[in-house]
């Protein structure tokens, strides 16, 4: 017992950190479904994001495009 209860806690501790990624790529999904029905691929929206000063980051704007889609396409339509 005492030796699963170590291999417990070395597991977790690393998956405190592989769930952060996990939400991260999780956002990154829902940000490019988004972006792609309002005709941009996640990776251009976030250049020209970050081209056009709107500083937002993944878990505000996955929130965002699930919540309030037309706020969304305001949001594409201010960065192109």
């Amino acid at each position: 017992m005492r030796e699963a209860t170590l291999h417990a806690f070395s597991y977790m501790f690393a998956h405190r950190r592989k769930k952060k990624g996990d939400f991260r790529t999780l956002w990154n999904v829902q940000i490019n479904a988004a972006s792609r029905e309002n005709g941009l691929p996640y990776n251009a929206l976030i250049h020209t994001l970050s081209t056009s000063k709107i500083a937002l980051n993944r878990k505000m704007l996955a929130h965002v495009a699930k919540e309030h889609p037309a706020v969304f396409t305001k949001i594409v339509a201010a960065a192109k």
